[in-house]
């Protein structure tokens, strides 16, 4: 049957790893031990203090709509972390919790944008980036990054690609996929051209609790109130406090933009999920020793990988300052033969891997570059030194 369908909803891509996921999926399933490098959680379980308030909340019958753009509890809770983490003053008229960081920002979008603004971010991106533009009616303006700058773009790279169109920036540190940071001299920079050119930034901190070494995490919203009142901080409990399937997310931003996303996410989806939300409350104001503890494991495995992949010859890697993610760089190998299969792209590479080494990996052209794949360390060490040891194998054989 032909159908007239949405155009808009036709031009939204399914996730290029999906292939690769569903085949991983069916060689587990029947039984071929499979070692997935593809996690974006960590594979810790959520700490007992917040799971204990989650039964609270639902002994107790809090399991009723709260309003749509969250509890008052929660909202207070953010503000004190944003002030005591990221020396940023917002009341609860400036926060709206969502189901989700992706759903932030989801609103974050159709609250600024009109038919045919231009939003700039990175390559290699998040993979949901261009297609929430996409669905804001927008258009995606890439960047492309250098593993030599640590995957970051600067003021000469925004120049190149303001237009008249350009609405928004989306900045992503740490960074998914490269666990890359901005420094906070290289925040200013952007954060002086976002001001003279009226560009609001949409800035997706997600994984500010997993940053290791001696950096430090600074929110470009904290460098003057120009940028503060034009930036959409976006954060979220899942990365931090191993909360991904509670989907609790959140904003803060200026209070006129809030209220629109407030309009927006109440006749969309109403209200996040109310015991999350009072969980929530919890893992941001009860014991962090947590998520220090699954820092602490992070880095280890960070290390690890790291020291590994640059011992294996045709692979190399950045060693990443925060996230869980680490890009290989896989060029040496383009147009060499394996197994008996060609390698002219991170699909061909990550193929191979799976077909012949029964290791998972994300291609790197779902985050738009094409010479990386993308291997995460949110797994057990016993899955990563077996996992590397298989793809060391192949690729040196």
């Amino acid at each position: 049957m032909d159908f007239i369908l949405s155009t808009k909803g036709l031009r939204i891509e399914p996730s290029i790893t999906l292939e690769i996921t569903a085949k991983a999926k069916a060689m587990k399933d029947s039984g071929i031990d499979v070692v997935s490098f593809g996690a974006g959680e960590p594979d810790f379980n959520t700490p007992e203090n917040i799971q204990n308030e989650g039964i609270r909340a639902i002994k107790e019958g809090l399991t009723r709509y709260t309003p749509a753009s969250g509890i008052v509890e929660l909202k207070n809770a953010i503000c004190e972390k944003f002030k005591e983490d990221n020396n940023l003053d917002y009341k609860p008229s400036n926060i709206i919790i969502s189901s989700g960081a992706k759903h932030s920002i989801h609103n974050a979008l159709l609250a600024i944008l009109n038919p045919g603004d231009e939003v700039i971010f990175g390559t290699p991106y998040w993979v949901s980036y261009p297609d929430l533009v996409k669905l804001a009616d927008g258009v995606p303006v890439y960047i492309e990054t250098k593993e030599e700058n640590d995957f970051k773009f600067n003021v000469e790279d925004l120049n190149r690609v303001l237009t008249d169109k350009t609405k928004a920036i989306i900045l992503n540190s740490p960074s998914n996929p490269t666990g890359s940071i901005y420094t906070e001299e290289e925040l200013r920079a952007i954060a002086d051209w976002a001001v003279k050119n009226k560009v609001f930034i949409i800035s997706d901190e997600i994984y500010e609790k997993l940053i290791y070494d001696n950096n430090k995490h600074i929110s470009i919203a904290s460098l003057n109130e120009d940028i503060k009142n034009l930036t959409i901080v976006i954060n979220g409990m899942s990365k931090s406090h191993a909360m991904t399937g509670w989907r609790i997310g959140y904003a803060a931003a200026h209070e006129k933009i809030v209220k629109i996303m407030s309009n927006i996410q109440s006749h969309a989806t109403s209200n996040p999920c109310s015991i999350s939300q009072y969980a929530s409350v919890e893992g941001l104001k009860g014991d962090q020793a947590s998520v220090e503890e699954m820092k602490r494991h992070f880095v280890e495995r960070r290390d690890y990988m790291a020291e590994t992949i640059n011992s294996i010859k045709g692979l190399s890697c950045r060693k990443p300052e925060g996230a869980f993610y680490i890009m290989i760089n896989f060029t040496q190998l383009l147009g060499k033969t394996i197994k008996g299969k060609e390698i002219n792209s991170s699909m061909d590479f990550a193929n191979l891997l799976l077909d012949e080494a029964k290791v998972a990996v994300v291609p790197g052209v779902a985050f738009g570059d094409d010479k990386y794949i993308r291997l995460s360390y949110a797994t057990s060490m016993d899955n990563i030194k077996e996992g590397l040891r298989r793809i060391k194998e192949i690729v040196e054989e």
